[in-house]
């Protein structure tokens, strides 16, 4: 499938290459949708998605992992939030995804405690990082857009570093950091790869239920 590039078409925007890597090839390869990432957090999306604004997008779905903060959440539960009327609701539904309220927030939320704690006190389900600017400013340019997260870990679970020590400048992540803090914490390495497996299946549900949202839409020509 071929598009001019000068029509609208689907932006996705994921935050980090891990959270689009079990995307199918047929979603990857249509020509109705751009990939983009975005970076780690409110600023970096702002950045980036104003640049891709220089095109005209018919929807903007901001994508990726989301941590659960509503204890019946499962790891794995893909989830949305959309605008009203929004062409794919029922394709999201039909394909298993959930509806949610999400919690933007500014840092990384570590532990199941603070989870708790963010649930008592917003309401909210998930909590991501990116998508409340990303979704304001396509509210202001009259771009429907939807937030499409799964969890990829649970209200109940710790995480096993403090991820929110291990980014440098414009949050991005430092690997020599990152080995700093696994070399002083060794029990961190089977917590990092039990979350290593969590994000894996986390990314092919995702992928599983945009491919069946963003395929249908694209025939349907929404």
């Amino acid at each position: 499938m071929t598009r001019d590039p000068k029509q609208a078409g689907i932006l996705l925007c994921f935050a980090v290459k891990e959270e689009l890597e079990s995307l199918p090839p047929r979603v990857r390869q249509s020509g109705d949708v751009r990939i983009v990432l975005t970076g780690v957090g409110e600023k970096n999306a702002e950045q980036t998605l104003l640049r891709e604004l220089s095109r005209s997008w018919r929807l903007v779905l901001t994508c990726g992992f989301a941590g659960g903060l509503n204890p019946k959440l499962q790891t794995g539960a893909v989830v949305y939030c959309a605008d009203e009327s929004f062409p794919l609701t029922s394709a999201f539904e039909t394909a298993g995804a959930l509806p949610v309220r999400f919690h933007c927030s500014t840092r990384v939320v570590i532990t199941a405690k603070e989870k708790e704690a963010l649930w008592r006190a917003t309401g909210h389900d998930a909590v991501e990082m990116e998508s409340r600017i990303i979704r304001a400013i396509c509210h202001h340019r009259g771009i429907p857009s939807a937030t499409v997260r799964v969890i990829s870990d649970s209200a109940h679970e710790d995480l096993p570093l403090d991820f929110n020590q291990l980014f440098g400048e414009a949050q991005k992540l430092r690997y020599g950091k990152l080995l700093g803090a696994i070399a002083a914490s060794p029990r961190s390495i089977s917590g990092l790869l039990k979350l290593r497996q969590q994000t894996r299946h986390a990314a092919r549900e995702l992928g599983r239920v945009l491919e069946s949202a963003l395929l249908s839409g694209v025939q349907a020509g929404g």
